[in-house]
């Protein structure tokens, strides 16, 4: 199975800095061709800039979030359609910072993997636990409720990543052990066997995400069960986020 190294950009990233930092990695592609896939997901002013930028390299698109109707009154959302009309091959869904700063529940996230697939969109799909979950002994119920309740039946296994992210490592420089990951990982796998055809549980690529960096992107990279990663604030500094994606081999 191929690896896969996502970029989330967040709330970052102007014209010139977007353009720099894709111009940047795709200049490094055409060097080098990458040891795994590689998607940039921009804040969606910039998704324009950076497939234009992207055009013609390895390096795919992605989004941010998506509503889950295709079009109507929403102000300021963004629909499905309109990212793969964009550019887009693929979109995260249910970030814990969705689900915490904009109330996003599992059944809502479930409707946005929905519209993505009518979209013709692959689905990068997050889970974690918080900090309390994690020291409260409950991190594999939850993610395996999330994932349960976030995730529609019959997505192909080539459509879908999941994310694993702990809530409490993103963006706070710490991170579980390599035999936690693998843990969390493996409840994944299996739990990924009742929502997907049982065959491909297996091919489904599971990533892992929180505080991920050059320096602790070789271990985690070689877990059991990782297959890439969801990158954050790393993901900002090319040289950073090619670091990590050669950990992806």
């Amino acid at each position: 199975m191929r690896k896969l190294c996502a970029g989330n950009w967040k709330m970052n990233g102007l014209k010139r800095e977007a353009v720099a930092l894709a111009g940047a990695l795709v200049a490094r592609a055409k060097a080098e061709m990458p040891p795994c896939d590689l998607v940039l997901c921009p804040p969606a002013t910039a998704l324009g800039w950076v497939a234009a930028a992207l055009a013609g390299s390895p390096i795919g698109l992605g989004g941010q979030d998506c509503h889950p109707a295709d079009k109507g009154a929403h102000t300021g959302d963004v629909s499905a359609p309109m990212l793969k009309d964009a550019g887009c091959r693929y979109v995260i869904l249910g970030h814990s910072e969705r689900r915490a700063n904009h109330g996003e529940s599992d059944a809502l996230v479930r409707a946005k993997c929905e519209a993505a697939r009518r979209a013709g969109l692959a689905v990068i799909l997050c889970v974690g636990e918080t900090l309390a979950e994690r020291d409260g002994g409950t991190a594999l119920d939850v993610v395996a409720r999330q994932l349960a309740n976030s995730l529609p039946d019959g997505i192909p296994a080539g459509e879908l990543a999941i994310a694993y992210e702990p809530v409490w490592a993103i963006g706070t420089g710490r991170t579980p052990t390599v035999a936690q990951v693998e843990q969390v990982h493996a409840h994944i796998r299996a739990t990924l066997a009742a929502k997907v055809a049982p065959a491909q549980a297996k091919d489904v690529r599971i990533l892992y995400g929180g505080s991920v960096k050059p320096d602790n992107a070789v271990p985690l990279m070689g877990a059991k069960n990782v297959d890439g990663a969801l990158v954050g604030g790393a993901s900002l500094v090319a040289g950073d986020f090619w670091a990590i994606a050669q950990a992806c081999l």
